[in-house]
């Protein structure tokens, strides 16, 4: 523990926060605490830090403990050649970066047999080091002394071209030639592609790049992705070109002596140097380097719109009416209940080719009388809006309202273990009409059951590092899932693994806890949950709720260990906790100040008295519904000029993509989506977002919609 807090100053100096709080952070996290327990439960000690600051600090603190591990190597391995120098030892521990400190182990690093490892067994290593001091006349009489036939050395030019092959390598190794190329590649590195081979069938979607230049440096995270998957697929060829001459003028600046005797012969051991050792090792760290940046730019973004789609408002519990349409197929229907259980399904075909209009109509009829339906969810796929049309066309006795939902990963989920575990003697078709169904009634609920990758709303996804992807999507859910928090006696297996502080095994232990024993009556009987320690109930306890315990605390975002506050407070107000609750008056007439102890902050009493002012506030927005323009079904009903309402499903860093009801999205690109110019889209739209669009251009053929979202004059 000592070791990690010792990385404090520095990671306070990086992320300019305060250096008690980054300390805080540490230990805590090192004690096993939660980023979204942190964040919301111990905000006196991190001076009321956010999730994303506590997650910079987390990663920090990773980089430098895996640096400091690779430093220990580094030095072990170097001291075991006999090699460690005070002054070396001592740079090595300075080495604040991994590229640094792997420059600095480069000379010492074992490596496969080389043509300066060749030299060297030949003896023409103090040839080499004569040659490059610069100092020597004669060089040609010198070279003679080391002609050796029995080495394969027959000449002066082969003991000098040894000698320079020692030279090179030497060259390549030394810490300020790499930073020299490197920086210069930094600054002037230009990417190229060209086309490798234009006939496969994916080519067209590279044909921008089949004769494409720019600045490496400037080219956008998404084209570098989409140059290397073209790369990768072998349709394009690419190419990294930098200002070489400049590279071999500052080498001759650092490894050339003036008027030196050798210089020339030093300077063919430069260009040979770059060519055949640095240049190819650098341009490989430099694609790694922007495709690691692109990645975690791409990354980025998938985890903002998978926030966005999580976050999504909830219709909340409502019985629904569930449909996943079809032609041919036909609609597969579901009945839910209020807590989103199946009652009944059936398959109806009301499209052709069957056109079995009436006997659809009566049964979606008989069905919504018979299970008191109050809302229909139709899936967005394929026949979605012809069975949006069909529905809005039936006469109920009672107002109903139809909403279309994105069934983007729904079928993976009908096809998973989750699925058949859940629905064992039903098909796919019956468990997609059900995800479709519950998908409106909490998004959150039903979306954790997905792998996030399948939802659909990311940028090159399968080409960013997927370890990371994963790391980054699992975060974005469990600060979705503690941010809303969990009702624990109806939630399913899979939410309450991202609840804080649980995972899959505590999860199920609660699952198979509560199927045994009937539902929680209070957070304290989670402690009888086999497994579930103190520290698991100290980090789940304020993200589950109980709703009708016998505490009404237990429905609220309250943590237990306020529990004595909230009775102080209820004491102070002469009120039972059941009148204190939702009591605006009387709350407001507390001194929050005046509540502090020596363990209750500022911060958590004024979180305390916001929470019992609206206890279990949902953070989610309110459920609206949305309307696509009926006479639009089509990529052929559409024609440029159009305006129309639309709604955001994806957001990537070139643009967004709208939904405008005609099966195929339309691109919004990032230049097109506001009278100003603005660098993320982020900044104009967000996921599930009502927006209108006016159609800019059709490409039929390619179904390719381009839209625009900027205002006319």
């Amino acid at each position: 523990m000592a070791e990690t807090l010792q990385f404090t100053p520095l990671i306070a100096q990086n992320l300019k926060l305060e250096h008690q709080a980054v300390r805080n952070v540490i230990k805590l996290l090192h004690e096993g605490s939660t980023i979204p327990f942190i964040a919301r439960y111990r905000k006196e000690m991190t001076g009321s830090l956010d999730e994303v600051a506590i997650q910079a600090i987390q990663q920090q603190t990773e980089h430098l403990e895996a640096l400091e591990k690779r430093k220990k190597s580094i030095l072990e391995s170097i001291a075991s050649q006999e090699k460690l120098t005070d002054e070396l030892a001592a740079k090595i521990e300075a080495t604040s970066d991994m590229q640094s400190l792997e420059d600095l182990y480069l000379p010492y690093k074992p490596k496969r047999r080389t043509k300066a490892t060749i030299a060297r067994e030949k003896g023409l290593e103090p040839l080499a080091t004569v040659i490059m001091k610069q100092e020597a006349t004669g060089i040609d009489q010198l070279a003679s002394r080391f002609i050796n036939p029995e080495k394969e050395i027959n000449s002066i030019e082969e003991a000098l071209a040894g000698a320079q092959d020692i030279i090179a390598e030497w060259v390549a190794e030394n810490p300020n030639t790499r930073k020299i190329v490197r920086e210069n590649y930094h600054h002037t590195a230009i990417i190229r592609s060209v086309v490798a081979e234009e006939g496969k069938a994916e080519a067209q979607v590279y044909q921008q790049y089949f004769d494409w230049s720019e600045s490496l440096d400037n080219a956008p995270s998404h084209r570098i992705l989409a140059l290397f998957r073209g790369e990768k697929e072998g349709i394009l060829k690419l190419k990294l070109e930098a200002d070489n001459e400049h590279n071999i003028y500052r080498l001759n600046k650092l490894f050339i002596r003036d008027n030196a005797t050798t210089a020339d012969l030093v300077e063919v051991a430069i260009k040979d140097s770059l060519k055949r050792l640095i240049v190819p090792s650098i341009e490989t760290e430099i694609r790694n380097y922007y495709k690691e940046k692109a990645d975690q730019k791409a990354i980025a973004v998938f985890a903002e719109n998978l926030k966005q789609l999580l976050l999504a408002p909830p219709l909340g519990s409502r019985r629904v009416l569930a449909i996943d349409p079809g032609f041919r197929t036909g609609c597969k229907v579901v009945a839910l209940d209020a807590q989103g259980r199946l009652e009944h399904n059936d398959t109806i075909f009301p499209h052709p080719p069957q056109s079995e209009t009436k006997q659809a109509l009566q049964k979606i009829k008989n069905l919504v009388n018979a299970h008191k339906i109050e809302v229909i969810a139709i899936g967005n796929g394929t026949a979605g809006r012809e069975t949006e049309d069909f529905i809005r066309n039936i006469r109920f006795d009672k107002d109903l309202t139809a909403v279309m939902v994105n069934e983007s990963g729904a079928s993976v989920y009908s096809a998973s273990a989750v699925a058949r575990e859940e629905f064992p003697h039903y098909d796919i078709t019956v468990r997609g009409a059900v995800s479709i169904g519950r998908r409106l009634m909490d998004p959150l609920a039903e979306l954790v059951k997905i792998d996030p990758k399948s939802i659909g709303v990311g940028q090159y996804q399968h080409d960013v590092d997927q370890k990371d992807l994963q790391q980054s999507l699992s975060q974005t859910v469990a600060s979705c899932v503690n941010a809303v928090g969990v009702e624990l006696n109806t939630a399913s297996e899979q939410l309450l693994t991202y609840v804080s502080g649980l995972g899959h095994q505590l999860a199920k232990s609660i699952i198979s806890y509560r199927n045994q024993n009937g539902p929680f009556k209070s957070r304290e009987d989670l402690k009888k949950v086999p497994r579930l320690g103190q520290k698991a109930f100290e980090q789940c306890a304020g993200f589950l709720r109980i709703r009708g315990a016998e505490n009404p605390l237990d429905s609220s975002a309250v943590h237990p260990e306020s529990y004595e506050i909230v009775e102080k407070i209820a004491a102070l107000s002469k009120l039972s906790l059941a009148k204190l609750i939702g009591n605006k008056d009387a709350l407001k007439q507390l001194d929050p100040k005046s509540l502090v102890t020596e363990n209750a902050g500022i911060e958590t009493i004024q979180d305390i008295l916001a929470e019992l002012e609206k206890p279990g506030r949902d953070p989610r927005a309110s459920f609206e519904t949305m309307q696509f323009d009926r006479n639009i079904r089509n990529l052929s009903d559409l024609r440029e000029g159009m305006e129309l309402l639309g709604i955001v499903t994806n957001i990537t860093a070139f643009g967004a993509f709208v939904d405008i009801g005609v099966h195929q999205d339309g691109l919004v690109h990032i230049s097109e989506m506001a009278n100003h110019f603005i660098k993320d889209p982020n900044e104009v739209v967000r996921i599930n977002q009502k927006v209108k669009v006016r159609v800019l251009a059709l490409d039929i053929a390619r179904k390719r919609i381009t839209l625009s979202m900027k205002t006319t004059v």
